[in-house]
């Protein structure tokens, strides 16, 4: 593989023109297929196999009008203390709200007064009136949100308290200026790592070419493929941070190769052969743990999990040819390691490694040597650190958010607390029992038995008389609980009801089912908890397989795969610390605790796991291939740190800055993904790469490059270590290319 790699290398230097032409071509098609694009529709979710799914599709078939395509309001009204909505001039006002929201847009398809639909508190203080649309939020225009929220602005001033909740008004996540700062602090990093301003923007030009071809072609096919608006967010995060980071890894290389001699040209194709192989394989590790989600069998988390792994491998090709291409252009202007801009460094230093010099020791070789000195303490203390970090995942609990996740200044909250306070908190999430009477001798009287048997169970605050289809073979029976959407006792109900469904069927005939969107929570929580060990067995061993190769030993990736539970472990504690528990929540944007959404965990271990790989790779190849060239383990691990801790320190330190980037998202599930992942790269880079890997290397000493004779015989040998063009260099020296000299003398 470096052979070939360092052939597309130097070809993509020399024929540089052609090359950025097509990234050009590439970008430009899919900006504007971006532009031309039909506005993506709400993402459909469903949850294949789950008795919520089950029920929802029931309907659909025999109860379609049931089915709520549209987007939805629930205008909330509260009177003023000492009145009620009931008063006279509260209820004209309300009613001629209403009236105004029915007539202010022709995407309106109903909106139903409190006062006929009995939605009146008890206490009088509050009621809520329904309105539906015609079309799904994402479809919704402007202008019928424009006149929504002036009408209720309207309704404000005489005196009422109004508040919308549902999905109406519900805008694009926004991630505000601290995804900017990332990426400000990433360049500072770059320039602080190169020591010159130009090696420091090619990987962060090269990074947003990446994202801009990857998220442009997300929305083009957002709508066609029913893509949804996190989708390509957490693309442009992940492929933000590889971006950078793979550019980084080759730049760095290329700077050394320059160092050594070598000319640009060359130089070019030898960091395309070592530092590009480590990023091919790093790749394929993320692209393996992204595309791995689909066994979930959830297709919306299938659906973000190849979108993400499409903008990983856009990555990984930039990496291989834009960058030559663009080392091309730059010409001189990128320097050789030990030698800085006279822009941020004041002139010319010679490289400390000159010929028949020792090298200069640098941060990471003491640290090396430490842990090499020291190997079981270190050992111990990251470990029992990590394990202190974890302890919170035994209070793990998982669920989705709805609008009391959302920041108590907008509207959808308030409205949430007012039909909290107003009705109780099962209001907000009611659960829909569907009822299959087409087994049953009388239909009616069975729908009136379930009625009566789910009254009868705890936490029900009230069971609505039940409305039975035209065909009189189906039944719909609203619960409302008496606790909130995402409270145990909540969830503890629905399971009361599907228990009590047994019985029921023997008795009557009818099959009950719970769906809705507090029951479709529940399951998918269930589902996901279900997949979360099969996907870990089959993301981990096909990756521990691609390692083998990669690292031809057993110890090696197994230390690798160890290290990562680790550090997801205490990612995943840090979560539950801060958005569940609370702790430095404040810091972090978060104003409303609860359970952690469901999706986060499994797909925070599939990029984790990609991203723990990637530093494995760059960082132990390194080691690997001192080793093989003859330094003894303990001084191979030295090696490896002074070559390749200060550029993984870098790149650890981006990924950290990009991710804590999107902290500042509107969408909680952003938040909580940004914040996880920043945090796991921190644990993962510095604790387990930085700490372990080397104290278990240096304990193992020999043995970690063990592998059997006849494994070793039957697997390919990739040569990420660049073995091939180091036989070539033996082979006699190749001098300076056409492209060299031309720069030369420019």
């Amino acid at each position: 593989m470096a052979t070939f790699l360092y052939k597309m290398g130097r070809l993509a230097f020399r024929r540089r023109h052609f090359v950025a032409l097509i990234w050009v071509a590439l970008l430009t098609l899919a900006g504007v297929g971006a532009a031309s694009a039909p506005t993506a529709a709400s993402s459909s979710f469903s949850i294949p196999g789950t008795e919520a799914q089950k029920a929802f599709d029931l309907l659909d078939e025999r109860v379609p009008e049931a089915k709520a395509d549209g987007a939805s309001a629930r205008v909330v009204f509260k009177a003023p203390d000492g009145e009620k909505v009931t008063d006279p001039a509260n209820k004209a006002e309300i009613q001629k709200t209403v009236a105004a929201l029915k007539s202010g847009s022709d995407e309106v398809a109903r909106a139903d007064s409190p006062f006929q639909t009995k939605t009146v508190s008890k206490d009088g203080s509050t009621a809520y009136a329904s309105v539906s649309y015609k079309v799904t939020s994402m479809e919704l225009t402007d202008e019928s949100r424009d006149a929504l929220e002036k009408t209720t602005d309207q309704a404000r001033e005489s005196g009422l308290t109004v508040e919308v909740g549902g999905d109406a008004l519900q805008a694009m996540p926004e991630t505000g200026a601290t995804e900017i700062i990332g990426i400000a602090v990433a360049a500072v990093v770059l320039v602080i790592t190169f020591g010159s301003l130009i090696a420091a923007g090619l990987p962060l030009l090269t990074a947003l070419i990446g994202v801009g071809i990857g998220v442009s072609s997300i929305t083009a096919l957002a709508s066609a493929l029913d893509l949804g608006t996190t989708t390509s967010t957490l693309a442009m995060m992940i492929g933000l941070a590889v971006g950078i980071d793979y550019a980084l890894f080759i730049v760095s290389r290329y700077r050394g190769e320059l160092a050594d001699g070598r000319d640009r040209e060359d130089a070019a194709g030898r960091a395309v052969g070592t530092a590009g192989s480590a990023v091919v394989f790093a790749g394929l590790t993320v692209v393996i743990a992204l595309v791995g989600l689909a066994v979930v069998n959830i297709p919306m988390l299938t659906k973000m999990g190849f979108a993400a792994a499409g903008t990983v491998v856009i990555a990984v090709l930039i990496a291989l040819t834009l960058i030559p291409a663009l080392l091309g252009y730059a010409g001189k202007k990128v320097k050789p390691t030990g030698e800085k801009s006279k822009v941020l460094g004041g002139g010319r230093k010679k490289a400390a490694a000159a010929e028949g010099a020792e090298p200069k020791d640098n941060l990471g070789t003491r640290w090396a040597r430490f842990v090499v000195r020291r190997p079981l303490t270190v050992l111990l203390v990251g470990v029992i650190g990590l394990g202190a970090a974890a302890l919170p995942v035994s209070s793990l609990e998982l669920g989705l958010p709805d609008d009391g996740a959302q920041p108590t200044s907008t509207t959808q909250r308030k409205a949430y607390d007012l039909v909290s306070d107003g009705f109780g908190p099962g209001f907000n999430g009611p659960l829909m029992t569907v009822a299959d009477l087409k087994g049953s001798d009388d239909p009616k009287a069975a729908a009136g038995e379930i009625t009566k048997t789910i009254s009868g169970l705890d936490d029900v605050l009230s069971v609505a008389p039940p409305m039975i289809n035209k065909a009189g073979d189906t039944a719909i029976i609203s619960v409302v609980p008496s606790s909130k959407p995402s409270g145990i006792e909540t969830e503890n109900l629905v399971h009361s009801i599907r228990d009590a469904g047994a019985d029921i069927k023997s008795d009557t005939g009818a099959s009950v089912m719970v769906t809705g969107t507090t029951a479709m929570n529940i399951d998918v929580s269930q589902k996901l908890n279900d997949a979360l060990l099969p996907y870990l067995a089959l993301v981990v061993g096909l990756a521990f397989l691609l390692l083998i190769v990669v690292f031809r030993s057993i110890l090696v990736p197994l230390k690798a795969a160890l290290g990562f539970l680790l550090s997801v472990l205490a990612a995943l504690g840090a979560v539950v610390a801060v958005f569940q528990w609370g702790w430095l929540g404040s810091l972090f944007g978060v104003e409303q605790t609860g359970p952690i959404m469901s999706m986060m965990p499994i797909f925070m271990v599939g990029v984790v796991f990609g991203l723990a790989m990637d530093y494995e790779v760059f960082l132990v190849t390194r080691m690997r291939e001192a080793y093989v060239h003859g330094e003894r383990p303990g001084q191979a691990i030295v090696t490896g740190f002074r070559h390749g801790a200060r550029v993984v320190s870098a790149a650890a330190v981006i990924m950290m800055a990009v991710f804590a980037g999107f902290i500042g998202s509107s969408e909680q599930m952003v938040k909580m993904i940004g914040f996880g992942l920043a945090i796991a790269v921190f644990f993962d880079a510095f604790i387990v790469r930085m700490a372990l890997v080397p104290a278990v290397l240096a304990l193992l000493g020999k043995k970690a490059w063990w592998l059997p004779k006849w494994l070793d015989r039957a697997l390919p040998n990739v040569d990420v270590e660049g073995e091939g063009l180091r036989d070539a260099d033996e082979a006699g020296p190749q001098g300076p290319s056409d492209e060299d000299r031309e720069l030369t003398r420019v």
